[in-house]
């Protein structure tokens, strides 16, 4: 993979932490022309200055993605500064605790505008980019995407909603040369510290207030991951589910939804 990244520009939602960070600086070790965006400027700016440091060109958007206008802004940046698009990854997002009868419908349409809806338009705003360069496109999903949990409040309907249209993308846009990963990862490190409200943890089980709702698997590494999924696109793989074995529990719910709840209860100890 040393060369495949060379000289191809990359876009990046939620770029200044997180895993998004460590995708930011994994494409630039592998020499990818770097565009990052968030809401936060400063953040931003030191991230860039890191890139480029590693001796990346890289640039700072600063960019709200549930806003139409500064979506289609920072592609226009992006594409203005470089000439073009070969990679988009829609990494922006926020991960949700709480009872789903005690959360509003304001909290999910939240959720569904950024996790989600950010999505559609960060899409169709690179769409003729990335099939001009034949490119890739990367969807940001979830373990909680593919099978949902107890007490994630507002995520996992969203992220259900980006593992469907990844893969009407992936139907629909793939004979036309753009090729679509989605990414489902379970808890990733360093991810979800503090992030959520004491007021709402305290109304959750013990086991809701760990790491990934208290699922069990082991924290993911992000640059390890980061890793992985340039590589899943560059061997075009249309699907990175981490850890593997979470497609066992994917499977089982398919076959029969009792043993699917039994094993999503099992696994993350919302039965207690």
């Amino acid at each position: 993979m040393a060369d495949f990244w060379r000289d191809k520009t990359a876009l990046v939602t939620g770029g200044s932490s997180g895993f998004g960070l460590a995708l930011a600086q994994a494409l630039a070790r592998h020499g990818a022309r770097v565009v990052i965006a968030a809401r936060g400027a400063e953040a931003l700016e030191r991230v860039a200055d890191e890139l480029q440091r590693l001796g990346a060109k890289a640039l700072a958007v600063p960019t709200d993605v549930t806003r139409q206008e500064q979506v289609e802004r920072l592609v226009e940046r992006a594409v203005g500064e470089f000439g073009g698009l070969d990679l988009l990854i829609n990494n922006a997002g926020r991960s949700a605790r709480g009872r789903v009868l005690e959360t509003t419908p304001e909290e999910f349409q939240a959720a569904w505008d950024l996790n989600f809806l950010s999505v559609v338009r960060m899409t169709r705003a690179a769409a003729p980019h990335l099939l001009k360069s034949r490119g890739y496109l990367v969807n940001i999903g979830s373990l909680a995407g593919k099978s949902a949990a107890a007490w994630l409040g507002a995520y996992p309907p969203a992220k259900f909603a980006v593992s469907a249209y990844t893969q009407q993308l992936r139907l629909e846009m793939s004979a036309d040369g753009l090729h679509v990963l989605l990414v489902c990862p379970g808890p990733i490190a360093g991810g979800g510290e503090g992030r959520y409200s004491k007021e709402v943890m305290d109304r959750l089980p013990e086991s809701a207030r760990r790491p990934g709702g208290g699922v069990a698997v082991r924290a993911i590494d992000p640059a390890w991951l980061a890793e992985r999924t340039l590589l899943a696109c560059q061997r075009r793989e249309i699907e990175l589910v981490v850890p593997r074995k979470a497609r066992i529990l994917f499977v089982a719910s398919q076959a029969s939804a009792r043993l699917g709840d039994w094993l999503v209860r099992k696994t993350t100890g919302s039965g207690t």
